[in-house]
């Protein structure tokens, strides 16, 4: 256990000396396709005792046990040796595993999570300590894994500062907020189908462990749903790499995980064996599809914009009666444009958008400043009513950050006003919380806008905050200008 305290620093000490690495992107890129190498050869143990007849998917002298692993610390591959290995067998070899419809889940992503993974070390003798280090981990032991699963945790949450990596990381705490208020039971299924590196996966897995823990003992087939109760997409390779590895970090073993782009399915081609129970998400915002991928959904729902696309993916794929919590930015609710506004409308006549919980500016920082929201639906008769909630910052801090993380804590207020709805005031006398009937928002123009922030009074601010206001109040005009435009191009029938 002593060994994990340091895990981190070891490692970032070690890769420091190596030319090849380049920056924290590619230091978490390097530690990642090892990790997972040492964590499928520890669960390949168990599967082994578990069936005298399993076979590696992975050639005998690549499996971790045999080159990586070394009794004597002094002895194995090392150097030039080692570097020619692993860039010229290893990697190869891992990338073009074959693979069939009928290879299991288990063993297909072994080749899917080598598709695009680079070595990006020079030095093999640098290369040699690392493996050292990741070799001393001990996944044999269920304390020693499910340690290590918090100390994954936070190389993941090193993602957000290294540049454009942070998009695939949603803070613990809003995905923690939402598997909780979605009320999970064992026997549902859940889906993310951009699911990153697997917060959302691995926040509604937590759950269902406290239900089970809470229940004392559950059948062989209860479990069996919990730990099978997931499915997920993500379209680029590294997070899928560690979205794998933390789910076989949290004992799934057939993790349903699939290296595709959501949206190149035609919309309407979804039947009821697509749907699930739940769907837990933050989509991809401010990217823009092109046309081939337009042309997969209806006119009415065809957009640019890619966060549109998959609330109408989510619409489609959730089960009579499934619960959704999906994070959108401030653009979707009041925008105007074709798509927005329909999908709006189908929220509102069609689903039941219960409830819009607003979140503070800055809880993606330093990733992004775009004001974002949660919206919480259900795919049942509407109950012609939506309440809307704003998360204040916690007192005494002005913004969120990498070392001020928003914490599970702030939501408590939110918690507690959830099953005990009122509408709140708050001092300045602005709405914080207010239920809005649905002919009142359609008579708005579906301007989902409600209960915002209040301006704040003005004050001196620092260069970097004078630059972080700028970019969060470009961003946001930015998006109006984008939804006025495609409200010009639609009437004038112009195609961009």
């Amino acid at each position: 256990m002593g060994n994990l305290s340091g895990f981190v620093k070891r490692v970032r000490d070690v890769m420091r000396n190596d030319a090849g690495i380049n920056g924290d992107a590619q230091r978490i890129e390097q530690i990642a396709w090892m990790l997972f190498l040492k964590v499928y050869d520890s669960k390949e143990e168990d599967w082994e005792f578990e069936d005298e007849k399993y076979e590696s998917i992975i050639p005998e002298n690549l499996r971790w046990r045999n080159w990586a692993h070394t009794e004597n610390k002094n002895e194995g591959l090392t150097g030039d040796h080692l570097l020619n290995f692993v860039n010229n067998d290893l990697f190869p070899m891992l990338k073009k595993l074959e693979i069939s419809p009928d290879t299991p889940i288990r063993q297909s992503i072994v080749r899917t999570t080598f598709e695009d993974a680079n070595n990006y070390m020079k030095d093999g003798v640098l290369l040699r300590q690392i493996i050292n280090i990741i070799d001393e981990l001990d996944f044999g032991s269920y304390e020693e894994t499910h340690a290590f699963g918090e100390i994954y945790e936070t190389i993941l949450k090193e993602l957000q500062s290294a540049g454009s990596a942070g998009e695939f990381y949603t803070p613990r705490a809003v995905t923690a907020f939402m598997a909780k208020m979605i009320k999970p039971q064992i026997g549902q299924t859940m889906a993310d189908f951009a699911c990153g590196t697997g917060g959302f996966l691995s926040s509604w897995i937590k759950e269902l462990e406290d239900i089970k823990e809470a229940k004392g003992v559950i059948s062989n087939e209860e479990s069996e749903k919990l730990y099978n109760s997931i499915y997920a997409v993500e379209k680029k390779q590294f997070p899928y790499m560690l979205c794998v590895t933390n789910m076989l970090l949290h004992g799934i073993d057939n993790p349903m995980i699939f290296h595709d782009n959501s949206l190149t399915k035609k919309l309407l081609d979804y039947t009821e064996k697509d749907a699930f129970d739940v769907i837990l998400m933050n989509p991809p915002y401010g990217g823009s599809e092109k046309e081939d991928i337009k042309q997969n959904f209806p006119a009415d729902l065809k957009s640019s914009e890619t966060a549109d696309l998959f609330i109408a993916v989510i619409l489609y794929r959730l089960k009579k009666n499934g619960r959704a919590a999906v994070i959108i930015p401030d653009g979707f609710l009041f925008g105007n444009d074709n798509a927005k506004v329909n999908l709006k409308k189908k929220l509102l006549s069609d689903y039941n958008l219960h409830t819009v919980v607003r979140l503070p500016q800055s809880v993606f920082s330093p990733y992004t400043s775009i004001t974002t929201n949660i919206l919480f639906f259900n795919n049942e008769e509407p109950s012609g009513t939506t309440w809307f909630y704003r998360v204040d910052m916690p007192q005494g801090i002005k913004h969120f950050s990498k070392t001020k993380p928003m914490k599970l804590g702030d939501f408590d207020d939110c918690v507690a006003w959830w099953d005990n709805r009122t509408e709140i005031i708050d001092a300045e006398g602005n709405p914080k919380a207010k239920c809005f009937t649905s002919q009142e928002l359609i008579e708005g123009g579906y301007n989902l806008d409600l209960c915002g922030y209040p301006h704040e009074e003005e004050e001196i601010l620092s260069i970097k905050e004078t630059i972080q206001n700028y970019k969060k109040h470009s961003e946001a005009v930015e998006e109006k200008i984008n939804a006025t435009l495609a409200k010009i191009t639609e009437i004038l029938g112009i195609d961009l």
